[in-house]
């Protein structure tokens, strides 16, 4: 079970009103789910971006709202934030059954050195994120992808090699989908500079009109008169 907690407060604000509820640092919500009636909440902007951090949209949360007696087993469903500054404009529970699985978007993240990587190439990661199902308790934070074995261009590591507990957790991402690779660096064109224009080439006569090169007697540029 989590041990992350966090408090809440019934809502009694609503739409435009709630501006006011951000003004002094709080931001309103709701909790739903698929035997839960939907409920208006407010949280300390504070508290709810430290549990964002620690907790993602994939660890278990006990949300315990004011005046109730058990604390809701919730998952982070989603945020809305302002565009220009980042601040927290709202944000979604949803409320899980732990004896039920549930779907999650999991984060990817890669441990280890990879010996072809530190000789220059380039780590590509080909999946960010992956879907899984799980108990809500058993869902994982992040699923690491070990790149050590990784020594050579081409080398990559498929959604089958995935060191994550099968019997508790599935993936839905077909096995051999790969997830990270080494690829070599890109190599940069060399483009060769336009002529000025104008110029004339060592060597050749300017044609007729034009002016001679710098240091060209002008006898010398200019065509015979028959």
């Amino acid at each position: 079970m989590t041990n992350y907690v966090l408090s809440a407060e019934s809502r009694k604000l609503f739409g435009r009103k709630v501006k006011s509820l951000r003004r002094q640092g709080i931001v309103p919500g709701n909790v739903f789910g698929a035997k839960t009636k939907s409920v208006a909440i407010q949280l300390p902007v504070k508290s709810l971006v430290e549990m964002l951090k620690k907790a993602g949209e994939t660890s278990l949360i006990n949300l315990k709202i004011e005046g109730e007696t058990k604390a809701r087993p919730v998952l982070v469903a989603g945020y809305a934030q302002d565009p220009v500054s980042g601040s927290l404009l709202h944000v979604d529970f949803h409320e899980v059954d732990l004896t039920q699985k549930t779907t999650a978007t999991v984060p990817v993240k890669t441990i280890g050195e990879s010996s072809a990587v530190k000789a220059g190439n380039v780590l590509v990661i080909l999946r960010n994120e992956i879907d899984v199902e799980a108990l809500p308790a058993d869902l994982p934070e992040s699923i690491e992808v070990d790149i050590t074995g990784l020594t050579e261009i081409g080398a990559t590591v498929h959604a089958k090699d995935l060191k994550v507990d099968r019997t508790k957790v599935t993936l839905d991402i077909e096995g051999d989908e790969p997830v990270v690779t080494v690829q070599e660096p890109a190599k940069e064109e060399v483009v060769a500079a336009p002529a000025a224009e104008g110029a004339v080439a060592e060597g050749e006569t300017p044609k007729e009109g034009e002016a001679p090169k710098e240091g060209e007697k002008a006898s010398e540029a200019e065509p015979k008169k028959e």
